[in-house]
């Protein structure tokens, strides 16, 4: 098993990047105590759901989130550690408004167990990765097609033995929720993501958004000649896609 300090430093993703066809920026989502490495910075507007600005994470901007501007509820959940002070009113919405579980009291067991992220810094920075700024880095994400996530579920599980926990995770919840779903984040795991309708139309209808710890960034990263990146399957796959084949 793979465990990260934060002595590390970030891995070189551009040959596991290259060998899977991956060509959009990586999007980090940081704890971070400084914004000024992020720049250039946008904030959300009341209500804002923060995938609203996933064109600006591709151009090079990145969304800064806190306690006091969090757009949406859920990131104010799910990124800012703050409850619904009006659980009636949101078990309405989601059950009797959206249709999202079967019966309030079943929506209201999953709230009551699912993870409420409390960051360590005032800031929450989503958006491209910031070499120097590994350290406050807490998951890396892939806006990946069907084929790129079929390697990528390849590579999390090429380390992967039976008894571990699952290399991949395709948790129910919201969008930002699935940006970090992890009990565990100092282990190799991966989520797909954005698999939450109430924001699909921010994003291509041909993308699916792929989060790893760092752990498995690293894994991803180490993938050598012998691992399905140089070997038939993949290459046939890249040779029938147009692609060219190293």
């Amino acid at each position: 098993m793979v465990i990260l300090t934060m002595k590390d430093k970030q891995p070189d993703s551009t040959t596991f990047c290259s060998k899977i066809a991956y060509t959009l920026p990586l999007i980090g989502y940081y704890d971070a105590p400084d914004t000024a490495p992020f720049e250039p910075i946008l904030a959300p507007g009341n209500g804002d759901c923060l995938f609203k600005f996933y064109p600006d994470w591709l151009d090079g901007k990145t969304l800064h989130i806190t306690r006091d501007n969090f757009g949406c509820g859920g990131a104010a959940r799910y990124m800012c550690g703050i409850d619904n002070p009006d659980r009636e009113g949101f078990l309405k919405f989601l059950v009797d408004s959206e249709g999202l579980k079967a019966s309030r009291e079943l929506m209201n067991q999953w709230l009551d167990v699912a993870k409420l992220v409390k960051p360590e810094h005032e800031n929450v920075m989503i958006g491209p990765l910031k070499e120097d700024q590994w350290q406050y880095l807490k998951s890396i994400t892939f806006a990946v097609n069907f084929d790129q996530l079929g390697m990528m579920i390849y590579g999390t599980n090429y380390n992967a033995a039976p008894g571990d926990p699952p290399a991949v995770i395709a948790p129910f919840g919201s969008g930002c929720s699935q940006l970090f779903p992890f009990d565990d984040p100092t282990i190799p795991q991966a989520c797909i993501g954005s698999t939450d309708i109430a924001m699909r139309h921010y994003i291509p209808p041909d993308v699916l958004l792929f989060t790893v710890t760092k752990p498995m960034f690293k894994q991803l990263c180490e993938l050598d000649e012998k691992s399905f990146l140089y070997k038939p399957f993949i290459n046939k796959l890249k040779k029938a896609r147009g692609l060219p084949v190293d």
